[in-house]
């Protein structure tokens, strides 16, 4: 580089350092990063001079002037990409540029830096982070820059764009300054640039884990956002940006929380801010209270009862956006109750972590009126919009969660009120009533609840049909579904449906099914509930067995219905008339033979249809995963008893010709559906379903492939579970193509991750299927398996929704390792898997000493042990005596409730253990 340049580069950092501690006082926001881009155009960067024009010809009407420049900015970007970067970034500092450009440039930056698919991110991420230190100084220095623009948008982009950085160099400890700058001088600068300050720390906290971050840092952090929200602070953008940042930096005050004064402090500005006269501020302070109910609820003792006062004035006077907060904080406390008592049950002087205030018990007496005076207000045409949310959608919702926090005693709190108004002339307060029976319905005790709903029973069939109101209609029938759901079944001693009111209710909610969608859709959720209380009854008859023909009939009729669409009516009828052929007995199986050739016909008129629109092309595809999936419950009741099986499997030639047809339609739901109802079919058929695996893996390969579409390839690996059972050694011949992918599946970082576990226990299936012939696969498969062994144990800090993956993961690992094992048992192979034996068992023992794998890992585990024991047995007697777990695991064997299910596992162990004694 000559000397001409080496002063421009020089000069170039010096600037990118003034910027860096001087930018909030800088005017003119972008000419100090536009001086830095006509350095870097002479660097060697000639297109940087025209990104305004191709930013604006991107968004221009001419297809071919969009064309062009878009061609213009990906070949920018392709050949110099700090270059790129830095031009984007300096012409969203640029005050002097067209807003358009501005905007464009944000948008394709941000994008450049960040992505939905994990593996698309991290590879962003792993780009930025190898560009040359100086262009990303002059990048961030242009970023900085922007927070100070008098435009809005700009601001915001800059704001967003600084946290992904932050997200990025951070947890690397890069950019280690930026917390001390947007921090600096926060008290002098305008009202914008601390808005767009405070916004920025906001995002930085969402971006990033609370550990990156020193305490030094959140302290200052806290500190600049919680002045920001005080009451003294006259300007209400930068009041809301500071209670919205406040939301986001809650899960990094920790220590702040743990101190009395921080936290009494933290508290009253919270409070106070949800008296602000600005909607949006309270509305924004009312969400910081819903995350400190979850995030800190162990704290909230000495506030609860200003709190109560605080909603309480939001429920009954604010705007709907602030009241909907103020309801969702005690739903809140309702989730964070319910958790605790359902895993550690009403003693907290043992091992439990967080003791239960019974919050919600103590504010019963004032929280249930309250929520009664909320359902009153509904709107008139909630029950048309899917996605209505409301405050008296959001008060009941709220009153089922009390009811299954407090459990009995909200029954005598909600009855008076529900007596008063179900007879009422305004529909509104029939409405209401019914409204809160449904909502308490799950948690008070079938003794308390069960005369007052024998009771009820007929007045809510009758108001379904008659009632003149179609929101009581629609209110009565989710009610009646409640009734069902919770209140009958094979588990209670008094049954709800009797001989005498079983043709009633039946009736009612066939005639219903003819009434608007939304009232029908109730209907068909009712009898999906009724339906589903019987399926325990095996095959004697039921109460639904005369009247079963009619209910099938009546369920095709609602699918046949021009309004089908609206309100998920066809799909509420296809998912009811699932589940009424899941409680079919041997008296009624005959019916149900009967309506294979019909859903066969439909599927087959929906792959015929030609010519279709968009629109009509999606329902179409809706359609037909709707069909399969009645197939698929269909194949799986007739294909479980021989008699009717026998018969069924005429039909099987035909179904698998229609399943094969659906994957030619480019519908992922439909796919899922079909390969669903394929796996059934290879379960019910047996070895006979050899006959169509020629044909059929093409789109099994295709399956596995899919990795857009993952929960398609989830599914598929799956029935290649389902066809390994049923094939047994017969799928050898299509073992290498499928261990191929699998293997393919495991190394691609594109792949979501929450397929991995299921092709680990893939692995076990195949060995199971195919016996010593997975020997030759070994070499690959056992490495995959201890390397994920490995990283599954390493869940030190990880979150619940990590720990809840690595089980799975590991049950995964482990039904792999059980599959293996008995698949070589008995074969003179069997030694080839003495090598993976320590792993095997190392693996064993960091399960155990973690203490973190959930109940069902346990199981496998205790299994894997005792399979290796079976499969190995005196070579493997020295490793499992020395392995620390063995005696761990049987004990946990013997000990549990369902030892008998893996006691021929303990039986193995206990046998070599008694050995060494």
């Amino acid at each position: 580089m000559g000397s001409v340049s080496e002063q421009i580069l020089v000069e170039s950092v010096i600037r990118v350092w003034a910027v860096a501690r001087r930018w909030c006082s800088l005017a003119g926001a972008g000419r100090g990063c536009l001086a830095e881009m006509k350095s870097t155009h002479q660097l060697g960067f000639p297109m940087a001079m025209e990104i305004t024009q191709f930013l604006l010809n991107a968004q221009a009407v001419d297809g071919n002037v969009r064309k062009h420049a878009e061609e213009n900015i990906r070949q920018f970007q392709e050949q110099n990409l700090p270059g790129f970067l830095f031009s984007l970034a300096a012409e969203l500092a640029n005050d002097d540029k067209p807003v358009e450009s501005r905007k464009l440039a944000g948008l394709i930056l941000k994008n450049a830096l960040d992505a939905k698919e994990q593996h698309r991110k991290f590879e962003l991420a792993q780009r930025w982070i190898a560009l040359d230190p100086n262009a990303k100084a002059q990048i961030r220095a242009c970023l900085l820059k922007t927070l100070s623009s008098p435009a809005h948008d700009a601001r915001s982009t800059a704001s967003q764009v600084i946290a992904k950085l932050a997200g990025i160099e951070l947890p690397i400890k890069q950019w280690p300054e930026l917390i001390e700058a947007l921090l600096s001088n926060n008290n002098q600068l305008p009202a914008h640039t601390r808005q767009a300050t405070l916004e920025t720390l906001g995002y930085i906290c969402e971006e990033v884990s609370p550990e990156v971050v020193e305490q030094d840092h959140v302290n200052k952090i806290l500190t600049a956002v919680v002045q920001g929200m005080n009451s003294s602070e006259s300007n209400n953008d930068v009041r809301l940006a500071a209670t919205r940042a406040l939301y986001n930096a809650l899960s990094f005050a920790q220590a702040n929380f743990s101190n009395d004064t921080e936290r009494d402090y933290i508290m009253r500005v919270v409070c106070e801010a949800t008296l602000s006269p600005e909607v949006k501020i309270r509305q924004a302070a009312f969400e910081c209270l819903v995350s400190i109910s979850s995030t800190y609820y162990e704290k909230l003792s000495p506030y609860i009862q200003d709190i109560f006062t605080i909603t309480a004035k939001a429920v009954k006077e604010d705007e709907e956006p602030v009241a909907l907060q103020a309801i969702e904080f005690w739903s809140s406390i309702c989730d964070e109750e319910i958790d605790i008592l359902e895993e550690y049950g009403g003693d907290f002087t043992g091992d439990s972590v967080i003791p239960c205030f019974y919050f919600i018990k103590q504010a019963l007496p004032a929280l249930i009126p309250l929520l009664l005076e909320t359902l009153l207000k509904q709107e008139e045409d909630q029950d048309q919009d899917e996605g209505a949310w409301n405050i008296a959608m959001a008060g009941g919702t709220c009153l089922g969660l009390v009811a299954r926090t407090v459990g009995d005693d909200v029954v005598p709190l909600v009855m008076p009120f529900i007596e008063e108004n179900i007879s009422k002339p305004d529909w509104r307060q029939r409405e209401a009533a019914t409204y809160a029976f449904g909502s308490v319905l799950e948690g008070p005790s079938p003794e308390k609840l069960m005369t007052l709903v024998n009771h009820a029973l007929n007045f809510m069939l009758n108001a379904l049909m008659k009632d003149p109101n179609n929101h009581v209609k629609d209110t009565t029938g989710w009610t009646l579904g409640r009734i069902f759901e919770f209140l009958h079944g094979s588990a209670y001693d008094t049954p709800i449906i009797t001989q005498a009111n079983c043709q009633q209710i039946i009736t009612v909610l066939l005639q219903s099914m003819k009434d608007v969608p939304n009232v029908a859709e109730k209907a068909c959720g009712a009898l999906y509930f009724l339906a589903q209380g019987f399926e325990d009854s095996g095959s004697s008859s039921t109460q639904l067995t005369p009247f079963f023909q009619d209910i099938i009939q009546a369920l095709l009729d609602v699918t046949h219905r021009e309004d089908a669409g609206e309100s998920r009516l066809r799909t509420a009828a296809y998912e009811s008339l699932n589940e009424v052929v899941r409680c079919c007995t041997d008296e009624t199986a005959p019916m149900v033979m009967q309506l294979v050739p019909i859903i066969m016909n439909e599927l087959h008129q929906t792959l015929e249809a030609q010519r279709l629109s968009s629109d009509e092309r999606d329902k179409q595809n809706e359609l037909q995963g709707l069909l399969c999936g009645c197939l698929q419950v269909i194949i799986q009741k007739l294909g479980s008893s021989e008699p009717t099986k026998y018969v069924f499997m005429q039909y099987a030639d035909q179904m698998m010709q229609l399943f094969l047809r659906v994957f030619s339609c480019k519908s992922a739901t439909a796919h899922e559906e079909a390969m669903l109802a394929i796996g059934a079919l290879a379960y019910s058929t047996g070895s006979d379903f050899a006959k169509y695996m020629s044909e059929f893996y093409k789109y099994l390969e295709m399956g596995l492939q899919n990795f857009e579409d993952y929960q398609v390839c989830a599914i598929t690996v799956g029935v290649v579970g389902d066809i390994s059972r049923a094939l047994e050694d017969k799928i050898l011949p299509y073992c290498d193509g499928i261990m191929t992918q699998l293997l393919k599946n495991l190394s691609s970082n594109q792949l979501h991750r929450s397929v991995k576990p299921p092709i680990f226990s893939c692995f076990g299936d195949l060995a199971l299927a195919i016996g010593e012939n997975f020997d030759k696969y070994l070499m690959y498969a056992m490495p995959m398996l201890q390397s994920a062994a490995e990283l599954s144990v390493q869940t030190s800090g990880a979150d619940d929704d990590i720990i809840e993956y690595t089980n799975t993961l590991r049950n995964g690992i482990l039904e792999a390792y059980s599959g293996i094992l008995q698949g070589f048992k008995g074969s003179a192979k069997s030694q080839l898997l003495m090598p993976h034996a320590p792993h095997i068992l190392q693996f064993l023992d960091s399960l155990y000493m973690a203490k973190d794998m959930d109940d069902v890992v346990m199981k496998t585990a205790i299994g894997v042990l005792g399979d290796l024991a079976d499969t190995l047995g005196g070579n493997a007697a020295p490793l499992i005596q020395q392995c620390v777990s063995s005696r761990g695991f049987l004990n946990e064997c013997l000990q549990s409730e369902d030892n008998l299910e893996v006691g021929g596992d303990g039986l193995c162990v206990s046998a070599i253990l008694a050995e060494k004694r």
